[in-house]
């Protein structure tokens, strides 16, 4: 499934809760399109999705906008936490 999200009118931490709400809901193979134009929302996201572990890419688009498109994680069951 791909899930998008428009926080271009929105500024942090909104974006960043709506994210994180939405990353609730991915599974294995999902896909999740965010437009952002909030300064705070555009340094602190990618830091969030570092920090979980996430793949992404970011791509400028017009008007000061950035997209960021988030590959859901892929459960290893061959990998164990400890």
């Amino acid at each position: 499934m791909i899930y998008h999200y428009d926080g271009t009118k929105e500024k942090c931490p909104i974006p960043l809760v709506q994210t994180r709400l939405l990353l609730k809901q991915l599974t294995p193979g999902d896909t999740c399109m965010l437009m952002l134009k909030d300064a705070g929302s555009i340094k602190d996201i990618p830091k969030l999705l570092l920090k979980q572990g996430y793949s992404y890419s970011q791509t400028p688009k017009a008007n000061g906008i950035i997209e960021i498109c988030i590959q859901a994680k892929h459960f290893d069951k061959e990998k164990k936490i400890l």
